[in-house]
């Protein structure tokens, strides 16, 4: 199972609604609130190769993108194979 981390402010119903995705799959993930933990922001911008919003995911070195990537993913029948590679 591949390691899953998700950059996330407590404000974004977009990082609710990622984590509770990964949450019901029992997925279990890391979770980077750059809002409390502000110098992780420009980390994030970077993994991200620019993005600035949240949330930001990853599943190992794979940047997935944003909540709407995620649930595409899923949708597709990708999401659990990229998760178990």
């Amino acid at each position: 199972m591949q390691s899953v981390e998700i950059y996330t402010s407590p404000m974004c119903g977009f990082c609710h609604a990622a984590k509770r995705l990964l949450t019901q799959k029992g997925i279990t993930f890391t979770e980077i609130d750059v809002w409390a933990d502000p110098e992780r922001k420009p980390e994030m911008i970077d993994r991200a190769k620019g993005a600035r919003t949240v949330p930001q995911i990853f599943v190992g070195d794979t940047h997935v993108g944003g909540c709407d990537e995620l649930y595409t993913l899923e949708r597709a029948g990708k999401l659990d194979p990229l998760l178990a590679a």
